[in-house]
C-alpha cells in the first residue's frame, strides 16, 4: 500500500476520536457533579508551585524542619490526573540522592482516589472523603502495595485557605504502628 493512501484512513480515524472525546467531554458537563468531581475540581485548582514550614509531631531530630517543603502539583492527563511532589526546598530533582516522593490523584468511578509513590518503597491507596465546608478533602487509608518495613503513609488531608494558600496534613503510620504527622503550610510561589 502506498503511503498516500493511508491519509484518508488516518484523516478519519483523527475525526472519529475527536467526535468521541467532544460527545464525552459534553456528557461530563450534563451530568450533575458527585462529590468526587467537587473535590477533584477543588483540588486541580492547586495547581502550582507551593513553599512553607514543615512541623513534625513529634519531632524527629533526624529530619530538621528549618528547611522549608517544596510542592508543585500540576494537572496531566487531559484534566484525568494530578501529579503532586514534594521534596525539600532548594535541593536539585534528583530521586537518587533526596526524598522526592510522587502523590497521583485521580477520580476512580465515584470515588476521588490517591496512590502515594512513597520513598520507603510503597503505594498507599487512598479515597477522599469530602468535607461540608467544600475547603477540605480528607483523605483515609484503603490498602498498601509493597512492603512495610519501614512504615507506609496513612492519611492525607488537603484544606485551601484561599487561591495562595492551602494547608496540607500527612499523617505516616512509622513501623509498629507509631504515626507521625507532618503538617504543610504553604503559600503560592508560582
Amino acid at each position: 500500500m502506498k503511503p498516500l493512501n493511508l491519509i484518508p484512513s488516518v484523516v478519519v480515524m483523527s475525526l472519529a476520536i475527536m467526535a468521541s472525546a467532544q460527545t464525552h467531554s459534553a456528557a461530563q458537563k450534563s451530568t450533575p457533579d458527585t462529590d468526587a468531581q467537587k473535590s477533584f475540581v477543588s483540588i486541580k485548582a492547586l495547581a502550582g508551585d507551593w513553599e512553607g514550614p514543615v512541623t513534625l509531631n513529634p519531632p524527629i531530630p533526624e529530619m530538621p524542619t528549618d528547611k522549608p517543603i517544596h510542592v508543585s502539583m500540576r494537572v496531566t492527563s487531559r484534566g484525568n490526573a494530578l501529579v503532586h511532589e514534594m521534596q525539600e526546598s532548594g535541593t536539585p530533582v534528583d530521586a537518587t540522592k533526596y526524598d522526592h516522593p510522587v502523590t497521583m490523584l485521580y477520580l476512580d468511578g465515584d470515588r476521588l482516589t490517591l496512590v502515594h509513590y512513597c520513598d520507603a518503597g510503597n503505594r498507599p491507596r487512598m479515597v477522599a472523603r469530602p468535607s461540608a465546608d467544600g475547603k477540605t478533602v480528607e483523605f483515609d487509608f484503603v490498602d498498601l502495595s509493597g512492603g512495610n518495613e519501614r512504615g507506609h503513609m496513612y492519611h492525607a488531608v488537603f484544606t485551601t485557605i484561599d487561591a495562595n494558600h492551602h494547608l496540607e496534613d500527612w499523617t505516616y503510620m512509622m513501623p509498629g504502628d507509631k504515626p507521625m504527622h507532618a503538617h504543610f503550610d504553604l503559600q503560592r510561589s508560582k
